[in-house]
């Protein structure tokens, strides 16, 4: 694009100039460069959608940040998903897009303050109505609305959250409930930062020694 402006810069110069030339000679280079920048020009090839794309995405701003955090409730008719975003509200709408499924939906935000934020969210735990689902943007938030197809209660967001904690009620509902007790700690432990690990560490330690000492009874 940048050679091809170039060209044309030249041909309206040359053009120019040949309205001044008087002599012959003259009027006859003029001529032939004015015919070879035009031979050029037409030769240029037409810039790709590739390239077009490109130019549009760099003009995006900056690189693209996935949004983790977010908050959500719920009434009879909506589950409403709220995402914080500072100064999203000085956003043009359109920079604010928000594309629905039936059982998902995807946010990109477009140049805030230099960056692109994304959130996607598949597998939603039950089916939404594209058509009445909608995105607000308000003070420093987003918020998108997702329309239940029926008016029922959600546990969570999605299926995959939903099979998560089925897991960890599984893991807990044991017979034995020192058994049901360990799997907690386990948990807790490896989900815990350092202090939580020491203060486990030490718990199960004191423990065991108590035991060795007979303060504690043990099975036999």
């Amino acid at each position: 694009l940048l050679f091809l402006n170039q060209l044309q810069k030249d041909l309206e110069e040359v053009k120019e100039l040949l309205t001044k030339a008087t002599r012959k000679r003259t009027r006859d280079v003029l001529v032939a460069e004015k015919q070879k920048l035009e031979l050029e020009i037409k030769n240029q090839p037409s810039p790709k959608p590739k390239d077009v794309a490109e130019e549009e995405k760099s003009s995006l701003g900056g690189y693209t940040v996935k949004i983790n955090n977010y908050g959500w409730d719920q009434s009879d008719k909506f589950v409403k998903i709220y995402i914080s975003l500072n100064g999203v509200q000085k956003l043009p709408a359109e920079n604010v897009q928000v594309n629905f499924t039936e059982r998902s939906f995807d946010l990109l935000v477009k140049n805030l303050n230099g960056k692109n934020y994304t959130m996607t969210f598949n597998n939603l735990l039950k089916p939404i109505s594209v058509e009445g689902s909608s995105r607000k943007i308000k003070t420093d938030m987003i918020l998108v609305m997702c329309k239940k197809k029926r008016e029922e209660k959600w546990d969570c967001l999605t299926q995959v959250e939903k099979e998560s904690k089925e897991k960890e009620k599984a893991a807990y509902d044991t017979a034995d409930p020192s058994e049901g007790l360990m799997n907690i700690l386990k948990k807790m432990y490896a989900e815990g930062d350092d202090e939580m690990k020491r203060t486990i560490n030490k718990a199960w330690v004191e423990s065991r020694e108590k035991q060795y000492k007979g303060d504690i009874p043990m099975d036999i």
